[in-house]
């Protein structure tokens, strides 16, 4: 018998520095490192949770949030059941980028994976991004949700992932969700 039930694949992508290798950290190791290098390429991290009795295995793949590996991380979208649109609360451009990053995910990720917008670097006090902005972006952009995480004070992380696998989970039990890569 295998040892978990699923395997659901997640993407995370934004643009460089948001936090998107902290996010991955934090959830797969519960621990906070803010001298990481620039990621190339991809990163890949996995952790087991449970959803209605049901043990699923997270694969992430952390992606490079460089233009010049944009081209690259493509074809990263390939059999991804959700994708994290991560920005940082307090640098406004990581946030107007969102729709650019949003656009690869709709159009190279199968049509039914979900969407989740996450404001990161909730601990910082300089915002320069509304929360009330970025609910109103993912209502008008049919995301499934919109959540605040702080990867450095493990605000909200596990919450992020937990749920956006929820939301899978119950798209495969439906029907909704079927991997056609």
């Amino acid at each position: 018998m295998s040892a978990y039930n699923y395997i659901i694949k997640y993407i995370i992508v934004g643009d460089s520095g948001v936090g998107k290798s902290c996010l991955l950290l934090q959830f797969t190791d519960s621990r906070f490192y803010a001298g990481r290098e620039l990621t190339i390429g991809v990163e890949f991290g996995t952790r087991f949770i449970t959803v209605d009795d049901k043990k699923i295995k997270l694969q992430i793949w952390d992606t490079a949030g460089q233009e010049s590996f944009r081209s690259i991380t493509q074809s990263y979208y390939r059999g991804a059941a959700g994708a994290l649109l991560v920005y940082d609360i307090s640098r406004r451009d990581s946030f107007e980028n969102i729709p650019m990053w949003l656009a690869d995910v709709r159009r190279h990720a199968n049509p039914s994976t979900t969407v989740v917008l996450v404001g990161n670097k909730s601990d910082l006090k300089q915002r320069q991004v509304s929360t009330e902005e970025a609910e109103q972006f993912a209502r008008e952009n049919d995301i499934a949700f919109f959540i605040e995480t702080s990867a450095k004070s493990a605000s909200n992380v596990e919450e992020v992932f937990v749920k956006t696998a929820e939301n899978i989970y119950e798209k495969i039990k439906s029907g909704q969700y079927t991997d056609t890569t």
